[in-house]
């Protein structure tokens, strides 16, 4: 093994980086409207997929370089069948300040079953996909019948301990947005956090429309017709801008990422299924990290620890979504990973 590479991690414009988003599989259980065409995409070539080992070599170097948080993405990371030894493997890392808090972002579907076993491993939290509270509607977004699921996957997660449980919805005009305050009380109630997200340019069948997307002044309009909202200072690095709900202590949340972008701030990494490291969603470059770890050789960390800091230094200030030559990447949301 290796020797630790130094530290830290930060970009040409002084961001220092510190969150590692990693994509266990581009595979998917749900068909998302926004976030695939209904025949789905085609997959990534098993060949190509990082194995659980190159996953936490690459993590490991990472980690040592500065990187304190690892969020689990897809795709539907529960669809990897060994995802519980990834949480395990990943929570044992130790960096300049310990170990990275590990989390996840799932469509809860396979949680009854997994909440227990990933909280042992020492999953702190998950964040859950959910996009309506009417079964006939998920059913028409996601393509299946399966709420009565997710809703199961849900509680699991409370019972296992995972908090705090974070609820993501998308909003679409005309499909959901008319139950931005019912998902809120929804969430309330249950001592969830809600978190609305403004649909980004990232769907695998390229129909991203700017006249047709929610933006977090629509949402916070509807919001304050039913609620009064308190903002909460302090944002970070985080990409939700929050507000406590009549009074708190539960809070919603708006992820303005194209109304209101907050890329002066960002602290994130991606690392794709097929070994890919993105510095940015919206990246049209990507550096390639499965070569070298398959690589022969005696200094791959040293080669990685370089592979992290050439994708900081392509790195844009901002994502350009309003620059009238933004490309929507060719890769979609569910191949690069949240």
């Amino acid at each position: 093994m290796n020797g630790p590479v130094q530290a830290p991690l930060v970009d040409r414009f002084g961001r220092v980086h510190r969150d590692l988003r990693i994509s266990l599989t581009d595979r998917c259980s749900l068909r998302c409207t926004y976030c695939m065409p209904a025949e789905g995409v085609p997959w990534l070539a098993r060949d190509t997929m990082l194995s659980t080992e190159e996953i936490v070599r690459v993590a490991r170097v990472g980690v040592e370089l500065g990187i304190t948080e690892i969020r689990l993405t897809g795709g539907e990371p529960l669809l990897r069948t060994d995802v519980v030894d990834v949480v395990r493997r990943l929570t044992a890392l130790t960096g300049p300040e310990g170990s990275p808090e590990v989390s996840l972002t799932t469509n809860a579907l396979r949680l009854p079953g997994l909440a227990a076993p990933l909280r042992d491993a020492g999953l702190e939290r998950v964040n859950i996909s959910l996009d309506t509270l009417d079964r006939a509607r998920f059913q028409q977004l996601t393509r299946r019948d399966r709420l009565v699921e997710t809703l199961a996957g849900v509680a699991a997660a409370e019972a296992a301990g995972l908090s705090p449980i974070k609820i993501n919805a998308v909003a679409m005009r005309g499909v959901n947005d008319d139950e931005v305050v019912a998902l809120t009380r929804w969430a309330v109630d249950h001592g969830y956090q809600m978190r609305f997200i403004e649909q980004m340019p990232l769907d695998g069948g390229h129909t991203w429309d700017r006249v047709t997307m929610v933006t977090q002044a629509e949402i916070l309009e509807r919001l304050t017709s039913a609620f009064t909202l308190t903002e909460v200072p302090g944002r970070g690095a985080a990409p939700a801008e929050l507000w406590s709900v009549d009074g708190g202590p539960e809070t919603v949340g708006v992820i303005a990422s194209v109304s209101a972008p907050f890329c002066g701030a960002c602290d994130r990494l991606r690392l794709t299924a097929d070994g890919q490291l993105r510095a940015c969603l919206f990246s049209q470059t990507e550096t390639d990290v499965r070569a070298l770890v398959r690589a022969d050789g005696t200094d791959v960390d040293a080669a990685l620890g370089d592979a992290y800091r050439r994708c900081l230094a392509g790195k844009k200030a901002g994502h350009d979504i309003d620059d009238p030559t933004f490309l929507q990447p060719t890769r979609p949301m569910s191949a690069i990973g949240g």
